[in-house]
């Protein structure tokens, strides 16, 4: 599968995902929360952490946006516009939010290419991912992992 295309199943996954909301009572706030029976994603944390405003409705759109972010991209028409090597680090970037996050990642390459005061080119952004995180175990993130499986 292409990876634009496992992104488009992705965004489909989250949106079914968030339709799955449901209003359960909270007694301490005396009011209701929404919950979810998410299959592929922490809807939850999701809501929390890109500060999506229950009251407004939820669409393809926005599902394509977070999954965008936490492929590395800023916007989905951003990784539409991305080379084939950009699309294969997002993928990986994607895959392996266990062991590294997007800001963690970010972090790393600023650091990286300071101390060797050079500018990586995509390709080697790439075999560095995949060198140092993609293929070795061990790495945990501090951030938290959106998708409910590995």
């Amino acid at each position: 599968m292409k990876p634009i295309d496992y992104f488009k199943l992705q965004a489909k996954n989250l949106l079914k995902d968030y339709q799955t909301q449901f209003p359960v009572y909270d007694s301490v706030i005396d009011d209701y929360l929404n919950d979810y029976k998410p299959q592929y994603f922490d809807v939850g944390w999701i809501v929390l952490d890109f500060d999506i405003d229950d009251e407004e409705k939820f669409t393809l759109m926005n599902a394509q946006h977070i999954i965008a972010q936490l492929a590395g991209f800023d916007k989905w028409t951003d990784m539409l516009k991305s080379s084939e090597v950009q699309l294969e680090l997002g993928k990986l970037l994607f895959d392996n939010s266990h062991k590294i996050s997007v800001q963690e990642w970010k972090d790393y390459l600023a650091d990286a290419e300071n101390d060797n005061n050079l500018t990586f080119d995509d390709e080697t952004r790439l075999e560095i991912f995949t060198m140092v995180f993609a293929n070795v175990d061990g790495h945990q993130t501090m951030f938290v992992d959106y998708r409910l499986h590995r």
